[in-house]
């Protein structure tokens, strides 16, 4: 039977175990569109099987994993067809085409599985030059826009793969770590452009650096051994006793 719900990302009692070990034990998690959500948890916590499950590269054993007003039954789609569908997801080392411009870059991107020669001269390359400037701009780019992409810092690395991500117009973004190995400076703009990009998109952000996770304004969920553990504002999770004895206190 299908569930009725408003939300565009829907998760409810999602239990994933690999050899026995459960990595998430009912999980829920529900996302209205135009959400921006933290999600913070000491490691094996369940954060990257979250996203793997929401993504398509794990299947849990039992649950809804429900997309666009319960439309999409997430668990009947692949990768690739859940990335068409509108979901993107950026991983925590950055994974840019170091030896082609930024431009390059973004026209890559948007080929997906398809060859990448396809991508830069044939008809995925028809997306619009304003449209890449675009983009670019927003991530605080568009001056290196014929720049290779290995010239740039490890933080412009970061922002260029949401740029990528940005040009497919997910409405979903899903981003791992965005700030590890940054500096303060671009951690700081990152918070910006992320609350930014929010303005637009519906957006999920795993992150460990709590300063960084207050500064990006937002609902905080904390997981704990495959479950939440805490849902709130971050001073409410922050001052959470449980929160503080499984992870802040550490």
């Amino acid at each position: 039977m299908e569930k009725r719900t408003n939300a565009l990302l829907y998760l409810d009692g999602v239990n994933v175990s690999f050899d026995g070990f459960k990595a998430l034990r009912s999980l829920t998690l529900i996302l209205a569109a135009g959400d921006m959500r933290a999600i913070i948890g000491p490691n094996g916590a369940g954060k990257t099987t979250m996203m793997d499950v929401i993504t398509g590269k794990t299947k849990p054993d039992s649950g809804d994993v429900l997309f666009a007003d319960g439309s999409v039954d997430l668990t009947r789609h692949d990768e690739a067809e859940i990335a068409e569908l509108g979901i993107g997801r950026k991983f925590q080392k950055p994974t840019v085409f170091e030896s082609h411009t930024l431009v390059d870059n973004i026209l890559l991107a948007l080929a997906g599985r398809r060859d990448p020669f396809s991508a830069l001269f044939g008809t995925r390359a028809r997306i619009s030059p304003q449209r890449i400037r675009e983009v670019l701009d927003k991530v605080r780019l568009a001056d290196k826009a014929e720049r290779l992409a290995g010239e740039l810092s490890h933080g412009q690395k970061q922002w260029l793969e949401i740029a990528m991500l940005l040009a497919q117009n997910p409405k979903l973004l899903l981003v791992d770590e965005p700030v590890a190995g940054m500096t303060d400076a671009e951690t700081e703009t990152t918070a910006e452009l992320l609350r930014e990009i929010n303005r637009d998109h519906t957006v999920v952000v795993v992150e460990h650096d709590m300063h960084f996770v207050r500064a990006l304004d937002c609902r905080v969920t904390c997981l704990h051994e495959g479950s939440v553990l805490a849902e709130g504002t971050i001073d409410a999770v922050a001052a959470n006793e449980r929160v503080v004895e499984v992870y802040l206190g550490r």
